[in-house]
């Protein structure tokens, strides 16, 4: 699929509890328990989620640790921290591309996932036909189809460019159109790479992005920052902000004389 994910091959399984949120679970362990009625059933979860990987030569190296984060309904939370921390790799595990060791997923399905590079999704030869090509398994009249179409090019700024070859566009307004197409889907919930212009999430859609800009806070509800493997510290924007430049300033106050 061009524009979604379906779980990978991961067991799929509803939560007893909550029929509402599907379940990606691999070796679940006992862990503290928020009740349900204290916070609002998350968009985004996941509670200590590890992975590891085995070397030819047998040796097991960890690549996520423990890792816990939790997005609200309705928002847009950014995933930060330093280059080969493990973000892409966390994102992978939560949209299903890859099993965790162990720990807990959940999503609020239907999500849809959107890569960094756009080539690697955008397939169609125009716009129009890309954001359509998603929608064909679910079963749309043609006028819902082309009216799912228009209203996501629209949201994301590219209703002009609906005929228009998707070779003759730039890197930016493919990712715009990728974008479309995971919206055409109707996705309560979007696990969105590397988004780097205005996308808001707004009503029922909720969104996490990876990115290693500290600028791009601005355009986030929440962030997640991770270190090694590990989701260091999660919380509002301008929690986040000051710690990553504590750490910043710590790390250049060695250098100075």
């Amino acid at each position: 699929m061009a524009h979604a994910f379906a779980g990978g091959t991961s067991a799929i399984c509803r939560c007893p509890h909550d029929p509402g949120r599907a379940a990606l679970v691999s070796r679940p362990r006992h862990r503290l328990c928020v009740l349900a009625s204290s916070l609002p059933t998350p968009a985004i979860e996941g509670q200590g989620v590890e992975l590891s990987v085995t070397t030819r030569r047998g040796r097991v190296l960890p690549v996520l640790k423990d890792c816990s984060l939790r997005v609200p309904p309705g928002q847009l939370w950014m995933l930060l921290g330093p280059n080969g921390c493990g973000k892409s790799t966390l994102l992978k595990v939560l949209a299903g591309f890859l099993n965790p060791s162990s720990g807990t997923v959940y999503i609020n399905r239907p999500c849809s996932y959107v890569f960094q590079n756009p080539d690697h999704q955008v397939v169609m030869p125009t716009v129009e036909s890309d954001v359509a090509f998603g929608l064909g398994k679910l079963n749309l009249s043609l006028d819902e189809v082309r009216s799912r179409v228009s209203q996501s090019l629209d949201a994301v700024g590219m209703l002009s460019y609906s005929q228009r070859p998707i070779q003759t566009l730039s890197g930016g307004q493919k990712q715009r159109v990728a974008i479309a197409g995971a919206l055409a889907e109707a996705s309560k919930m979007g696990v969105i790479k590397a988004v780097r212009k205005s996308v808001g999430a707004g009503g029922e859609v909720s969104a996490l992005w990876v990115t290693h800009r500290l600028e791009e806070l601005r355009y986030a509800d929440g962030a997640i920052y991770m270190e090694d493997g590990q989701t260091i510290i999660q919380g509002d924007v301008s929690t986040i902000s000051k710690y990553i430049k504590k750490k910043q300033a710590r790390y250049f106050g060695h250098f100075e004389l």
